[in-house]
């Protein structure tokens, strides 16, 4: 299968869309298709009048 599409990743089955999103789940950053950086999940913070003392019931 040929793909003339310059952002393909060289398989030549990219399927990309307008926004730039592949079939295969990598998106086109400008200059290469690649895995779409996810934001990290917050990591829930405990403020020190949260906390539980040894013992006590949640």
């Amino acid at each position: 299968m040929d793909n003339d599409d310059e952002r393909c990743c060289g398989t030549g089955t990219c399927i990309i869309n307008d926004e730039g999103l592949c079939w295969c789940g990598q998106q086109w950053n400008g200059t290469t298709m690649c895995h779409p950086q996810t934001a990290s999940p917050a990591s829930p913070t405990i403020s020190g009048s949260d906390t539980l003392e040894q013992g006590e019931a949640p």
